[in-house]
C-alpha cells in the first residue's frame, strides 16, 4: 500500500460564497488534503475557475492542494498552477496526445504529477506511465459535475489497478473522485483505494469533523 488513507474534501461542493471559512473549516475537521476541481467547457460541460482557485486555497490553508485538470490542452496552463501552489497535479490521458511528456513538464515545474482516467477509459491507456506518477485518479463518476452517483463498475477498476501495482512495486497511491460517501468508501478502500475526494458527502453534511471522522473509522476497519 502506496501511504495512509487520506481524505480529500472537494471545494466544488463548497459555498463559494465563503470559500477560505469553508476550506479552512475542513482543515479544521481532519481533512489530508484540499481538491481542486478544474473544468474548462470543452473536455468537461461545466466552468470552474483556474489557478486563481489554487491561489485562494493556498492563502486559506496548508494542507496539500491536489489540482485536478479536466482541461484540454493542460501543458499550457501546468507552470501557472504549479506556482499557485498546487502540490499534485493531475492530467486526463484523454487530454494528453504525449502523456509521458506533459508529467515530466509537471515534475519540472515542481509539483508531484499524477494521472486521472475516465469510467469508460481502459486502465490499459495508462499502463506505460506508471512508473512516472505518483498518484493514478479513478474517476468514479462521469467528469463535469458535482454530487453525481458512484458508478459501482469502477470498484473492479480500482482493484485491477491495485494488484498491477503491487505487481510492479509501485508506491503510487490511487485516489477515487466521483459519488463517494460512507456507503461506499469501505468498498474503495478494500480494492486499493488510498485517497478519497469527497464534496457534497462532506460539504452538505451538518457536522464536517463528524462526516471525515466516520469516513476515517469506516476505511480502518477495511
Amino acid at each position: 500500500m502506496a501511504n495512509k488513507h487520506k481524505i480529500a474534501p472537494s471545494v466544488l461542493s463548497a459555498d463559494f460564497s465563503r470559500l477560505g471559512d469553508e476550506i479552512k473549516a475542513v482543515a479544521q475537521a481532519g481533512a489530508d488534503l484540499i481538491h481542486l476541481d478544474v473544468m474548462d467547457g470543452h473536455f468537461v460541460p461545466n466552468i470552474t475557475a483556474g489557478p486563481i482557485l489554487v491561489e485562494a486555497a493556498r492563502r486559506s490553508t496548508g494542507l496539500p492542494l491536489d489540482a485536478h485538470l479536466m482541461i484540454e490542452h493542460p501543458e499550457r496552463y501546468i507552470a501557472a498552477f504549479a506556482q499557485a501552489g498546487a502540490g499534485s497535479i493531475s492530467v486526463h490521458v484523454e487530454t494528453c496526445p504525449d502523456l509521458p511528456k506533459t508529467l515530466a513538464l509537471i515534475r519540472q515545474c515542481g509539483a508531484a504529477p499524477a494521472v486521472a482516467i475516465n469510467p469508460a477509459t481502459p486502465l490499459a491507456t495508462i499502463h506505460g506511465v506508471l512508473d512516472q506518477v505518483k498518484m493514478v485518479l479513478i474517476m468514479t463518476v462521469n467528469p463535469g459535475f458535482g454530487g453525481q452517483a458512484f458508478i459501482p463498475a469502477c470498484l473492479d477498476k480500482v482493484a485491477q489497478l491495485r494488484a498491477l501495482l503491487d505487481q510492479r512495486g509501485l508506491d503510487v497511491e490511487i485516489e477515487v473522485d466521483g459519488g463517494v460517501k460512507l456507503d461506499n468508501i469501505k468498498s474503495l478502500a478494500d480494492a486499493g483505494a488510498t485517497v478519497f475526494v469527497a464534496g457534497s458527502a462532506i460539504f452538505k453534511s451538518a457536522d464536517y469533523a463528524q462526516t471525515i471522522r466516520d469516513m476515517k473509522c469506516v476505511i480502518a476497519a477495511s
